[in-house]
């Protein structure tokens, strides 16, 4: 895992082009704090970067960048090709790559990348990756993203530079840089939550989207963009030639490419460890490890005073019976407090899942003995894991035959009963409850059903449940999002099928791998995902959906393998997710924070949101008559990214150091 930019910059001497292609890599430390290069062509005006954690060959045969064995190829890799061994044995049988100088995937990209041409050789790749590549012989500029989005990359114009980055912060660092709020983008976080792509919260910069090579040709300044995997091509395959096997013959397909993908994964010159939440997802990765390893694999996770977010024991009951080396921490909110001041710069853009936080904080718990760790994203969205999934689809069902304006009236009448009200009325009769409820926060379930209750289809009835704000832009015009663009939806008929294409396509890559790729990046920690595995993708999407969801729950398949590996008693309860006791935070120890950031005067200054609204929703949250604590919690972070991009308000920092040393 590792940092990389650029830039090409025409008419610059090496005197110009190294000083700033340096202080472009020195914003990227935290991702590689074991080496550093640079590599410069003058005459091109190219300056290629690159920070590393050396992770695989910690010789310095591994430093980047590199040359390919024929000097076509300057190159550099974020991320792992895992299977570079079988590549690597496959250009020697072929005489293609005779000789290797050390044993890193990078060589071996580069030499796959002299034999068989770019497109072909990243089709080969199964791995995690962004990279960029300089092609001597065609003078252009290659950038290249992996196929589900787990890596980052940024590229774009500043007047007449083109830069590239695995973070924003690299490129601020360009002196051509200039940091335009794209008012579009900004929108599209405040619904979100996130920034989707293609869009960044700058203008002129995007991220480009997994599965895609762009090239860049210096002298027209002209790209191109070439699609060599999506997950809209995935669907479409898998759903036109389905899986005609039984349940528990898919479950033993997936336990062998999770089992190989796992292993494939466990490849390092390092230490390697898993977070374990107690979850579906993360015990059967840790599973399938545990299944790989002759010892005892170190396993980590989070846990919380609030036994309503807590699942440490879950994870550590898994943990004692697969036998791995378990360490835990307790999370608190003085954790939280010391966490907030790092996020802005952690994450470069506004980003608002609360989940980041203890994701940072296992991360850091976990660098502290390993450098590498597994984990199990992507399973709820490959194999169903969402409520969203079945509770949209089942209250359309109930609901969709009555009028819109009866609806409507509905949903606010559930949403005049506080969420709290809710748990506590829900709580007395608990053990009469269907499992869906049985849940120990139901209140924000009913008053997520009642903001969808109003839509006109199941697709819409989506788009409000991962919905927040909306207009309060000034002069913004929301940007088209990639799950609001039907006319390039893959034909899936079913509506479940369709929100978890918009998942893999946009929440996925922009909101859990963004998460978990800065959290642990921060810390100098490598995470991979089995469970991304493109067979893994592409045989979930020839699953039929029964094999998924049934009976108001997920994952159907993935609980047929984990049950060979633990304990059905131990799994089977209402899934938590990895939430915080975010609102009661809010209206306890950070409220002063909030406070100082939420200041109408410093919003309505700034020009950018309708302070408004804003004041609205928090006097009502602050008076429990509604559960706000996502809206705000994106108007936080923005307000946080804002004072870290330029000057820090003095009442929001002094406020903040206060509740810290309370």
């Amino acid at each position: 895992m590792c940092g990389l930019t650029g830039f090409v910059m025409l008419g610059s001497s090496s005197d110009e082009l190294v000083p700033i292609v340096r202080r472009m890599c020195d914003a990227l430390v935290h991702r590689g704090p074991d080496d550093a290069g640079e590599w410069i062509d003058a005459d091109r005006g190219v300056a290629i970067g690159f920070r590393r954690l050396a992770i695989i060959d910690l010789s310095p045969a591994g430093h980047q960048p590199m040359l390919s064995a024929s000097g076509r190829f300057v190159g550099t890799l974020n991320g792992e090709i895992y299977n570079f061994e079988e590549l690597r044995s496959e250009l020697q049988a072929a005489g293609l790559a005779p000789s290797f100088r050390g044993h890193s995937d990078t060589e071996v990209m580069l030499a796959a990348f002299d034999a068989w041409g770019v497109e072909a050789a990243v089709k080969r790749f199964n791995g995690m990756f962004a990279i960029a590549l300089w092609d001597r012989r065609q003078r252009r500029l290659l950038l290249i993203r992996d196929r589900m989005g787990v890596k980052p990359l940024y590229y774009g114009f500043a007047g007449r530079t083109f830069l590239y980055a695995s973070e924003l912060k690299a490129l601020r660092r360009h002196p051509d840089f200039e940091g335009r709020i794209d008012r579009g983008a900004l929108q599209l976080y405040l619904r979100f939550m996130y920034v989707p792509a293609p869009y960044s919260i700058y203008e002129g910069i995007s991220k480009l989207m997994p599965g895609m090579i762009l090239t860049f040709d210096p002298v027209t300044r002209q790209t191109e963009t070439t699609v060599y995997w999506s997950v809209r091509d995935a669907a479409i395959r898998g759903t036109q030639h389905r899986f005609d096997g039984s349940i528990e013959e898919a479950s033993h397909e997936v336990e062998r490419l999770a089992r190989d993908a796992v292993r494939i994964r466990l490849v390092a010159d390092v230490p390697l460890g898993v977070f374990l939440s107690g979850g579906v997802d993360s015990s059967l990765v840790t599973a399938l490890m545990q299944a790989e390893s002759s010892s005892p694999v170190r396993s980590f996770s989070i846990g919380f005073a609030d036994a309503a977010y807590d699942e440490a024991p879950f994870a550590a009951a898994i943990a004692k019976h697969l036998g791995t080396n378990h360490t835990e921490l307790t999370m608190t909110a003085g954790d939280v407090v010391n966490v907030i001041p790092k996020l802005a710069a952690m994450y470069d853009e506004p980003f608002a899942d609360s989940s980041q936080m203890p994701t940072h904080l296992v991360a850091m718990l976990a660098r502290q003995h390993v450098t590498v760790s597994l984990s199990g994203d992507g399973g709820d969205e490959l194999f169903g894991g969402y409520a969203r999934y079945f509770i949209g689809q089942t209250l359309f069902r109930r609901v969709g035959a009555l009028p819109k304006s009866m609806r409507t009236v509905l949903g606010r009448a559930l949403t005049t009963v506080p969420s709290r009200m809710w748990d506590r009325m829900l709580g007395l009769g608990r053990p009469l409850l269907p499992d869906r409820l049985r849940q120990p926060r139901p209140g924000e379930r009913i008053h997520k059903v009642a903001r969808v209750l109003a839509a006109g289809d199941p697709d819409a009835m989506y788009f409000e449940l991962v919905s927040h704000w909306s207009n309060i832009v000034i002069d913004g015009i929301e940007a088209e999002a990639p799950v609001t663009a039907r006319e390039k939806w893959p034909p899936l008929e079913d509506p479940i099928e369709r929100m978890m294409y918009f998942d893999q396509i946009s929440y996925l890559p922009d909101d859990i791998l963004t998460k978990v790729d800065r959290a642990s990046m921060a810390v100098s920690l490598e995470a991979r995902e089995p469970l991304l595995d493109y067979r893994l993708v592409e045989l979930a999407w020839r699953l039929p959906l029964s094999m998924k969801v049934r009976a108001g729950k997920g994952k159907q398949v993935l609980r047929r393998v984990l049950d060979r590996h633990v304990p059905q008693a131990l799994i089977e309860r209402p899934k938590m997710g990895f939430g915080i006791p975010l609102d009661e935070w809010l209206r306890g120890r950070l409220r002063d924070w909030a406070e100082s950031l939420l200041d109408a005067s410093v919003i309505r200054e700034q020009g950018l949101i309708d302070p408004k609204p804003v004041r609205e929703t928090w006097d009502e949250h602050l008076a429990g008559k509604g559960e706000w604590k996502f809206h705000l919690w994106a108007v936080l972070m923005l307000q946080a990214w804002l004072d870290a991009s330029e000057p820090a308000t003095e009442a929001a920092t002094d406020t903040l150091r206060s509740t810290r040393s309370s």
